[in-house]
């Protein structure tokens, strides 16, 4: 009995480990983060309301957003120039590379983007993709 108790201790233990170390991305938080990292870094451009201008493209329900996720984050790292198109309307207008945010600051903001502004894209981007890509 004994041995027994000693055994169900050590898996339990070895269990509670190794299900620290696979815990699901909590994607619910990196919206909320992301919409501070919106309002700080994006929304001069693309407006509080995500609608974009005349010379900024939205991003508030954009088809661009279904873009592979590997995309998305090489624009936040590296910019993006020259024309696009964007909801069926072109933009050529220069958006610089913001590499000086973090990996989880771009991971949230896009999360926050893809997931608000009448945008619903539930597959989460982690800082640990925008890390494998600087």
């Amino acid at each position: 009995m004994y041995k027994l108790a000693i055994l169900i201790c050590m898996f339990s233990g070895i269990f509670i480990l190794s299900s620290s170390f696979f815990q699901k991305y909590d994607l619910a938080k990196s919206i909320v983060r992301g919409k501070e990292v919106y309002a700080n870094y994006c929304q001069n451009c693309h407006m509080a309301d995500g609608k974009g201008t005349e010379i900024y493209p939205p991003v508030a329900k954009t088809d661009y957003l279904k873009k592979p996720s590997k995309f998305l984050i090489n624009i936040i790292l590296q910019g993006q120039s020259g024309e696009i198109t964007v909801n069926k309307v072109k933009y050529d207008a220069l958006m610089p590379g913001q590499a000086y945010l973090t990996d989880e600051q771009i991971a949230d903001v896009l999360n926050y983007i893809r997931n608000s502004l009448g945008n619903k894209i539930p597959t989460a981007i982690t800082p640990e993709q925008v890390k494998a890509l600087r």
